[in-house]
């Protein structure tokens, strides 16, 4: 059974808790944001608890707020008769070297790895990340050019899945958002974690059909991605809007908007959490490697919605280097670890300007209720234009 954080640090009214936050240097709200939500504090906040509560130790605030990941539980089950006696909370909660070493690839505005997620996440800052966006393998047994094993037991997939999860909350920093991009099924796991740290703003489902209907179950056309942040609300948050969606054809509209028509907002609708705009990368002019890839405008979406100029961008699997070609376009610093080769990602650096080009013409086609294009064709076919009503 979870217990309150202010129950388990003897806090019973609103003067004991305004003075606890005092000693640890937290504001009040933030102190009651973890106990209100049941979620549990990042590690720095822990340290403080400790040392003003000393007859704490880190497992038993773990275990009462209900906080059992896959480490604990195991460490419980092993030692059930002994636990209080031989945990050492202090070996746990040393600061390692939060160092990066030399960048195997770098820019003026970013550094990529060639290297396990997992180390280098181990070198970086607590709280040092914007936004981290994160397509990790879906473990469907593919072969990836990093040689890596894509078919771990689910236990052994979710255990992994919990420790780069992890430390990409304890990178991230207050108000970051987090996006993570996999099957549904996996994300619920993901979700099931995540939910003890961030706060979800968003499940948006993104549909793309690859294959072929699967017997007797529905087709699977979407895929999830998943949009946390750290806190209540995102430090950035940029209003995305859509051209209105229109016959390719006549130009003509697909819904009928009545008497509405001049309500319309002429920077276009309102983007959904449904993404039916998101289209897989299969031509080969588009396409770096032979594994999957994602296309340039989910990335540019991500990045332009939840960071601004010269923010951080993390992405622990670089795969083809998507989120770096855009982030720098986008002149967002940005840092990456990839298990797989790079030199597909150095390519792409090589020469920018044709994904500039396809860069400009994503960002020219959005915030406009109708593109200069489907103006042409909405005017030679006789249909209504914002400056015709």
């Amino acid at each position: 059974m979870k217990e309150e954080l202010f129950s388990i640090l003897n806090l019973n009214d609103r003067n004991e808790i305004k003075n606890f936050a005092k000693k640890i240097g937290v504001q009040v709200k933030t102190l009651s944001y973890f106990n209100d939500n049941c979620i549990y504090p990042d590690q720095r906040i822990i340290k403080k608890i400790l040392e003003v509560k000393p007859e704490l130790n880190e497992i038993e605030l773990k275990i009462r707020l209900g906080h059992i990941d896959s480490n604990i539980l195991s460490f419980l089950q092993n030692n059930i008769q002994n636990i209080t006696s031989i945990y050492n909370s202090d070996e746990d909660l040393k600061i390692l070297n939060r160092e990066l070493p030399i960048a195997d690839f770098s820019t003026s505005l970013g550094k990529l790895f060639n290297a396990d997620c997992l180390e280098i996440m181990g070198r970086m800052e607590d709280n040092s990340v914007d936004l981290i966006f994160a397509d990790p393998p879906f473990n469907l047994n593919k072969d990836y050019e990093s040689g890596i094993n894509d078919k771990l037991s689910k236990v052994d997939y979710l255990n992994w899945t919990e420790k780069w999860l992890t430390e990409c909350i304890r990178i991230l920093k207050d108000g970051g958002s987090f996006f993570i991009w996999n099957l549904p099924s996996w994300n619920t796991y993901s979700a099931e974690i995540l939910n003890k740290h961030l706060n979800l703003r968003h499940w948006i489902a993104v549909d793309i059909k690859y294959s072929l209907p699967i017997a007797n179950k529905l087709y699977p056309s979407h895929y999830s991605l998943l949009y946390y942040v750290k806190g209540n609300r995102p430090q950035t948050f940029n209003q995305e809007r859509l051209p209105l969606e229109i016959c390719q054809h006549c130009g003509g509209d697909i819904k009928d908007y009545g008497g509405y028509k001049n309500k319309l907002n002429i920077q276009g609708i309102s983007l959904t959490d449904v993404w039916k705009d998101i289209s897989p990368v299969r031509h080969k002019k588009y396409k770096n490697r032979g594994s999957n890839e994602l296309p340039l405008n989910l990335l540019e979406r991500i990045i332009s919605l939840s960071t601004n100029e010269g923010d951080l961008v993390f992405d622990p699997f670089g795969g083809s280097g998507t989120t770096f070609i855009v982030s720098e376009i986008l002149k967002r610093k940005w840092i990456g670890s990839e298990l797989g080769p790079v030199d597909i990602i150095m390519d792409r650096f090589e020469d920018l300007s044709f994904q500039k080009q396809l860069i400009n013409e994503i960002q020219s086609s959005k915030n406009v209720l109708f593109t200069e294009k489907t103006k042409k064709i909405r005017h030679k076919n006789g249909h209504w234009l914002p400056e015709t009503l």
